[in-house]
């Protein structure tokens, strides 16, 4: 297994809808391997193939949770979501981190729950439902295929943040990436 450089903001695959996955082979299942161990070193709880710099509609994710198992993948995913509040997203409670917008946490309102149905990487069916916190990594990973990163949601207060934090870090651009392991951890774990 390889661990890959992790894309941010600005990476044009980033940006785009992911295609779907048409064969479900060893070279894909090797993509998957690799997808996890690079979750694994950045201390993710999950991580989209747009964020490793492919554009194909799979993601895997780590995260204890009573609805699934606690690590799994989801190639060519589908997700129904129950309605997402009006409020005003709580800084404190509803806070949400990237992967590809580094170091950087914004608060975010999701859905509650979550319909996951999808495929592993050998092409088997699967279908749960996650609620909570582990419904916002299915809806956060998701947003990823369909080439949204979650400071693309945010209220608008909070969107000017993340833009001036962005040209701040000078974002914005193709051709960056962090190496999980190597590189300093950007949440500091």
């Amino acid at each position: 297994m390889t661990v890959l450089p992790v894309t941010i903001w600005g990476e044009p695959v980033l940006h785009r809808r992911a295609s779907e996955v048409e064969v479900f082979d060893d070279d894909l299942r090797k993509l998957i391997a690799d997808m996890f161990e690079t979750n694994e070193a950045a201390n993710g709880v999950g991580l989209a193939a747009p964020q490793v710099g492919v554009g194909k509609r799979i993601f895997v994710y780590k995260y204890a949770n009573d609805d699934a198992p606690d690590q799994g993948v989801l190639v060519n995913p589908v997700l129904t979501l129950s309605k997402v509040s009006g409020a005003l997203p709580d800084p404190e409670e509803h806070i949400e981190g990237c992967l590809s917008f580094p170091g950087e946490h914004y608060p975010l309102q999701r859905a509650e729950w979550a319909r996951v149905q999808g495929f592993d990487g050998d092409g088997n069916p699967v279908d749960f439902e996650a609620t909570g916190w582990f419904a916002r990594v299915m809806q956060h990973e998701y947003d990823h295929l369909d080439g949204k990163l979650y400071v693309n949601r945010l209220v608008d207060r909070y969107a000017r943040k993340a833009m001036k934090q962005a040209k701040k870090n000078g974002w914005g651009v193709p051709g960056l990436t962090w190496m999980p392991g190597v590189d300093p951890d950007p949440f500091g774990h």
